[in-house]
């Protein structure tokens, strides 16, 4: 059954990101009306996540974010399925990298990175990066059930070069390059909830004590692998600012957590300055204390 909805949907799927951006953000509109006001797909985590971070906010504050955020959320979807067929040149332009040199002290050091970043702005497009890199450039994920959906999301994160790593493999594939010597770059999304007692540190995020994932730091002081944030920022619809800065040089020197800290700092200033471009519909918050 799996295999007979992956041969309907992904046609359908791949003719709809041929048209044009401003067809697919009308489209995004419909979609829009659809999920916040017909089906209300996740409203309530979306709502109570946002009371939760936001106490001082007002009921109609968190109404009105709750609908950015649903319209912005809509947004990545149509421009998800763009990534299907966009061409590199448009892409380029609409996830503009705006200090890639700031890599180059890593290259000449010889050091391979790991990049942390948050579900925030568009985390899809960044495949591009790897267009850029001077390194081997990796994105670590987490498999689907279905088969068929995994090669679909595969196939659209690896179109411009980069390598897709599952989660649970990622760790061996380093160690085996860092003794070949082949320097990488691997991309992670950090700020996903672990799972109830697959966790060694708790901290706040957005001021809410809960677990988090330290194995990007835990990798880094290993390998000895420099850490980067990864700051995206919208700048428009359909156009995004992205931002290379620097955790760690050096993750050894860094007392335990303290990179992880840091992580969270960075992507807590973005969260505050635009809430509305954060992944509110995901259970963050889950197992807090």
């Amino acid at each position: 059954m799996q295999r007979l909805v992956y041969y309907i949907l992904y046609p359908f799927f791949w003719l709809t990101s041929l048209a044009p951006m401003w067809w697919l953000y009308f489209k995004s509109d419909i979609l829009f009306i659809f999920i916040y006001h017909i089906i209300g797909y996740r409203k309530k985590v979306v709502r109570n996540n946002l009371k939760l971070v936001f106490p001082e906010k007002s009921t109609s504050e968190i109404n009105y974010l709750s609908k950015k955020f649903f319209a912005h959320f809509c947004d990545i979807i149509a421009e998800t399925i763009k990534s299907i067929t966009i061409s590199e040149e448009e892409i380029r332009k609409r996830f503009n990298v705006t200090n890639i040199e700031h890599l180059k002290p890593f290259y000449d050091a010889d050091k391979s990175i790991l990049l942390m970043a948050g579900h925030y702005a568009n985390w899809e497009w960044s495949g591009i990066l790897n267009r850029m890199m001077e390194h081997q450039a990796h994105a670590v994920y987490k498999p689907l059930r279905s088969k068929q959906m995994d090669t679909v999301v595969k196939k659209i994160r690896e179109r411009f070069g980069g390598i897709i790593v599952s989660n649970k493999l990622v760790v061996p594939m380093l160690y085996r390059k860092k003794k070949k010597n082949i320097n990488t770059l691997t991309y992670i999304l950090s700020d996903q909830s672990p799972k109830d007692g697959h966790y060694k540190h708790r901290d706040t995020f957005m001021n809410i004590d809960v677990p988090m994932f330290t194995g990007a730091e835990d990798l880094a002081k290993k390998l000895d692998f420099a850490v980067l944030y990864l700051q995206v920022e919208k700048v428009k619809r359909g156009y995004y600012n992205v931002t290379f800065k620097t955790i760690a040089e050096d993750a050894t020197k860094f007392e335990d957590y303290k990179i992880t800290r840091k992580f969270y700092d960075l992507l807590e200033a973005q969260i505050k300055e635009m809430p509305h471009l954060y992944l509110w519909s995901h259970r963050r918050w889950k197992l807090r204390n």
